[in-house]
């Protein structure tokens, strides 16, 4: 199990909203000088991403693609990568539900010569597409990937989001200190939804409770089109309280929850569903609810940078924007040690710059730089809060937010908790 303990309370971030754009495939700017290294590679760095555009998770798109795109435009003003500027091509990853999107995507950035590519948000997406991006000599790095089948999936496969071992551990436990024992779990079957379960339940379990309703063979098909039924089965038991672990499924789902006089102030969210109804529900239908979404609450000064490279001038979202800007950083950074921008250098030199062989605290690209080209080793300090990659090549520790809804059905920050992620 995960450590814990509490670092943080107050006001949230901007509450979210879902956002739909059209799908494209861009050259970043190439400004900028250069940067030294020895050894240095004469190729530049081209970082790809395959992000949700479109589909289920599409409002996850805009501040995972500003936080690819804060990142690289300020490497580029501190000189860029071994002489040349970094340039970024983005991808549409959609979701599970259209995999010819996905695959059409990979085949973009492949074929468009990227070492590293940021994404995707999905783990069934991931895992759809992961031995193709590695197979092929290419880094892949999510900014939000949680399931545990994907620790350790391959030397080329990274993440700068904690896996499920944290934020279920969280979950279940939040769900504990409110005082609900015997819980039921609506979840849909996907690797991401499952393995989110399995480690909710393990983690009420132990402390002697128990799921009502939601353990295996008891998911929901996420293509229906009606939940009714699921609602049904899960109010049956007379469960405490509700785990409700899906994507825009979540939508329809609360409606009918609300219909059948669940008390919604003993729900709970994840990550997947953990956005701003105000505009798809009726006011009250979430007051009091609870959600989970791992990574520290980002500052309101990164929350600006943010917006300065949004399209539209100002995100309504900002979950994993710190973490896809920590992906690129630390590629950079990885290809600078490495003295190459090729996959395989990025890889071997990443768990180093983390901060997982120690080395000298630095906060922005252009210090890390400094000190590497001095001849230090360094351990950058994540935006997000993740810490260095252990052997897994997932965040060895990491920051769970805690959020819980208003009449207006947005949502602000309650708490923060630190989690370690259990070693081997």
């Amino acid at each position: 199990m995960a450590r814990w303990k509490p670092i943080a309370s107050g006001a949230a971030f901007a509450a979210v909203a879902t956002l739909s754009l059209a799908a494209c495939s861009v050259e970043g700017s190439e400004t900028g000088s250069s940067s030294s290294a020895e050894g240095a590679s004469g190729e530049g760095l081209k970082v790809g991403s395959l992000l949700p555009i479109t589909g289920s998770l599409a409002f996850l798109g805009p501040p995972e693609i500003a936080g690819v795109d804060l990142a690289v435009q300020e490497i580029n003003e501190a000189g860029g990568v071994l002489g040349s500027d970094v340039t970024v091509q983005h991808e549409d990853s959609s979701d599970t539900d259209n995999p010819n999107i996905t695959s059409d995507s990979v085949t973009k950035l492949l074929s468009g010569g990227v070492s590293v590519v940021i994404g995707a948000a999905s783990s069934s997406v991931t895992l759809n597409a992961v031995d193709d991006i590695t197979n092929a000599g290419v880094v892949q790095i999510s900014p939000a990937n949680t399931a545990t089948s994907l620790s350790g999936y391959s030397p080329l496969y990274f993440r700068t989001a904690p896996p499920d071992t944290v934020q279920g551990n969280a979950l279940g436990n939040l769900i504990l200190a409110d005082g609900y024992k015997n819980i039921g779990v609506l979840v849909f079957n996907d690797d991401y939804g499952t393995s989110l379960r399995d480690v909710v339940q393990e983690t009420v379990e132990a402390e002697g409770g128990s799921l009502t309703y939601g353990t295996s063979g008891q998911e929901f098909d996420p293509s229906a089109s009606s939940f009714a039924s699921d609602v049904q089965a899960i109010l049956a038991t007379n469960p405490e309280a509700i785990a409700l672990i899906a994507f825009d499924q979540t939508s329809l789902i609360i409606p009918e929850l609300v219909a059948a006089g669940f008390d919604t102030s003993k729900l709970y969210l994840v990550d997947g569903n953990l956005a701003d109804y105000s505009e798809e529900l009726e006011a009250g239908a979430l007051t009091g609810a609870k959600g989970t979404l791992p990574g520290a609450s980002p500052e309101s000064d990164f929350r600006s940078r943010l917006d300065s490279v949004a399209d539209g001038g100002k995100l309504d979202e900002y979950a994993y924007g710190a973490e896809s800007y920590d992906a690129v950083i630390l590629s950079a950074l990885a290809a600078i040690k490495g003295g190459a921008t090729d996959g395989q250098t990025i890889a071997d030199n990443l768990p180093a710059v983390s901060g997982s062989t120690s080395g000298t605290e630095c906060t922005t690209f252009a210090e890390c730089v400094e000190l590497l080209d001095a001849g230090e080793e360094i351990a950058y300090v994540t935006v997000s809060g993740a810490g260095p990659f252990n052997a897994d090549n997932d965040p060895s520790s990491a920051y769970i937010g805690v959020y819980e809804y208003a009449d207006d059905n947005t949502y602000s920050l309650l708490d923060s908790v630190f989690g370690e992620v259990p070693s081997e």
